[in-house]
């Protein structure tokens, strides 16, 4: 998985946060699959139907937090992730 300092897009930009459809119990086979790249001030209160149920892993940047919740429309039980 990249470092939460590395996240950055190809021309520099930080992206706060990356979602990962694979994972693996061998670290090195980490973050692997189609990758959803969260941006800073994104706020997403429905996942894209391929997404539902499908990501794995993920690394969030510095300086970001990530909020999910366990029912679309920002309904349910919620968790924060950080760097």
């Amino acid at each position: 998985c990249p470092a939460p300092s590395a996240l950055r897009t190809g021309n520099g930009t930080r992206i706060c946060a990356q979602l990962y459809t694979d994972n693996s119990p061998y670290y090195d086979q980490c973050c692997a699959g189609e990758v959803l790249v969260v941006l800073p001030g994104d706020d997403v209160p429905y996942m894209p139907w391929a997404w539902r149920n499908a990501i794995s892993s993920l690394v969030v940047g510095t300086r970001c937090d990530l909020t999910v919740w366990s029912r679309s429309g920002k309904r349910g039980s919620s968790r924060r992730f950080g760097a």
